[in-house]
């Protein structure tokens, strides 16, 4: 795949659970590809995976991918496309060994790369013993007291090793604990030549990796503008067709539903975005705010711009730890005067709790379909029915098998009407997501290079433990790009409206921080939100789910404020109790805000970037 002049990498997943038909979708569609890259792995995975190796050793890793890819290897192999993937989770040797099962089984010979090293659970106490604190990256608090309840710890490789692995001619690279960017990078570097120092085109290809590592997001999926978007119905995935200078376009299968425009690109970008100028990985600290987007044609967005300087001293790691237990369950409260019935309920429930549940640690209660995700930026009381989810958390099992009991008993014993939903609540283990940072010389990959001896996988080459390149760090961010965009349309008749009209967004989540990017609807649009949606202003807004500080970033070039919102998410990931512990749902309810806006600003919006009609007055508001 080297000295390549055009390089054509595509996404068939962005977690564990993605759509299943993704993959064969991008192997047969019009566009012939070189890579499909395929990201498995969330924080939480790795635990969840750890837990069944340590049920049985041949498990371990996501399944799903060889039940995926099985049916395909042939095609795969015969148009010469390479398969990487993070999809090795804990035990990257066993997955790729189930895949060769699978193609022997359907007469398919592979070769494949195997990337390991990268878990560090058994190193735990050894690398405690030599000063890693591994303090947790938020709060500062060190590992040692909890070291005993770590179920998970893996470090995050980058593209490197991915782009070792690919010098052996395999057809599928499987991975442990490797970046969402990284199974995208590397193939780039492999392919182009990429140095470990060029760090503008390693910046170009972690921007065009974080596009596509979140599948549908970038041509469609979970976008503001959703009625803009012809059909969800066979959705095409995100494809990059990448040149030697690190410059590329967005585009999607011809004739496969969603959508590719600069609005869809944009949203991607500030998905789960930290900050803009330094976003941080193995390979290069990429910059953000140097992105440049242009339209290039139906379907295709021209991304070039992109620098980057060297990367950190260290690596981040991803550890998980027994952190208690909970119990969640719901009734169903119909109307007439369903948030009054429902009020009710909860009332008793918590009188309950008070008097018969001794050692809750935390306990919630949400009226869903009434103001659950979105809490005081909408009006309560508005509901035809209302789902009543009850939550609590407790350091050991037995205060929730005394709670799970007081839902079911309000059935027959409360309001008219009451229904239960999914029966009695269930209780779950507590598994808490801690990052760390380790220095890189503390956790080495190591490449293994595989093939089918007929009987078996056979190993034929092995690299490592391979050294990380040494580099002059990251130093600080450059100074912030000079803001090219002034409030033209500030003068004139003022009208109301919701932060939709003039905006659109996406939120995501890092632990127990939410993050929304805000994008202007046009340039003045950007340059209002900059002048008049300070981080206060969110602070405001989202008093009731933002207990920690609110830091803002600009993002110019995109039209876009980056907000971080801290301690937002009742810990988040598996911690938190509520329905949306991930801030899925913020951005949302931020383009529910109303603002007075000059009329004029309005006028400042291309035909394709308005907003669609809906529940909200986007076209104008009320005077």
């Amino acid at each position: 795949m080297t000295g390549r002049t055009l390089v054509r990498i595509g996404n068939a997943g962005g977690y564990w659970g993605d759509d299943p038909q993704a993959l064969a979708r991008q192997v047969r569609g019009a566009i012939p590809l070189d890579v499909i890259s395929i990201d498995y792995l969330a924080e939480i995975t790795m635990s969840i995976l750890r837990k069944q190796k340590a049920r049985d050793p041949g498990l371990g890793y996501a399944r799903d991918f060889v039940v995926q890819a099985g049916p395909l290897l042939e095609e795969i192999v015969a148009k010469g496309i390479r398969l990487v993937t993070n999809a090795g989770g804990v035990n990257p040797g066993a997955c790729a060994e189930a895949l060769a099962a699978e193609a022997r089984r359907r007469g398919v010979r592979l070769r494949i790369a195997v990337v390991e090293g990268d878990d560090l659970a058994p190193r735990i106490g050894e690398l405690l013993d030599a000063g890693e604190e591994l303090r947790h990256m938020d709060t500062g608090a060190p590992l040692a007291p909890l070291a005993d309840r770590v179920l998970a710890a893996n470090a995050y490789f980058g593209a490197l090793p991915v782009a070792k692995a690919l010098e052996g001619g395999p057809h599928v690279v499987v991975c442990g604990r490797v970046t969402d960017t990284g199974i995208t990078l590397g193939p780039l570097m492999h392919a182009f030549g990429w140095g470990p120092a060029d760090y503008d085109r390693l910046a170009s290809g972690i921007v065009a990796g974080h596009i596509i590592e979140c599948g549908a997001q970038a041509t469609g999926g979970n976008f503001t503008d959703w009625r803009k978007v012809p059909s969800f119905l066979d959705m095409g995935y995100p494809i990059v067709e990448c040149a030697p200078d690190g410059s590329f376009t967005v585009t999607k299968h011809p004739d496969s539903g969603g959508l590719v425009t600069c609005q869809t690109v944009r949203e991607q970008l500030l998905y789960e975005m930290g900050h803009p100028r330094a976003y941080l990985t193995p390979d290069v600290t990429a910059d953000f705010s140097t992105i440049d987007l242009a339209p290039d044609g139906r379907d295709r967005v021209r991304v070039r711009g992109v620098t980057g300087r060297p990367p950190t001293d260290f690596l981040k790691v991803s550890l998980a730890y027994a952190d208690g237990y909970k119990c969640q369950g719901a009734l169903i409260v119909p109307g007439p005067d369903a948030r009054a019935k429902a009020e009710v309920l909860a009332a008793v429930l918590a009188e309950r709790c008070r008097r018969e549940v001794p050692g809750l640690a935390e306990t919630l209660t949400e009226f869903v379909g009434d103001d659950a995700t979105h809490r005081a930026l909408t009006p309560p009381g508005r509901a035809r029915e209302i789902l009543l989810r009850v939550s609590a958390r407790a350091a050991s099992r037995e205060p929730l098998e005394a709670f799970r009991k007081l839902l079911p008993a309000l059935i027959l014993s409360g309001p008219a009407g009451i229904a239960v939903a999914g029966g009695a609540p269930g209780i779950s283990e507590v598994v808490s997501y801690w990052p760390a940072l380790v220095r890189r010389d503390r956790a080495l990959p190591r490449v293994r290079l595989l093939e089918e001896a007929g009987d078996g996988l056979k190993e034929i080459a092995a690299s490592g433990p391979l050294p990380w390149p040494e580099g002059p760090g990251p130093g600080a961010p450059p100074p912030e790009t000079p803001d090219p965009w002034t409030l033209a349309a500030g003068e004139g008749p003022l009208v109301r409206v919701p932060l939709m009209a003039i905006a659109h967004a996406r939120s995501g989540d890092k632990g127990d921080t939410a993050n929304i990017g805000l994008i202007g609807r046009s340039g003045p649009c950007y340059a209002w939100l900059r002048d008049h949606v300070t981080a206060d202003r969110v602070k405001a807004w989202f008093a009731a789910h933002a207990r920690g500080r609110v830091e803002r970033h600009a993002v110019p070039r995109l039209w876009a404020l980056n907000f971080l919102l801290e301690e937002a998410l009742g810990g988040g990931g598996t911690v938190g109790l509520a329905i949306d512990p991930q801030g899925k749902t913020l951005a949302q309810a931020l383009l529910r805000c109303e603002v007075e806006v000059p009329r004029a600003l309005l006028a400042t919006l291309a035909p394709e970037n308005r907003a669609c009609p809906g529940e909200l007055p986007v076209t104008g508001g009320r005077p």
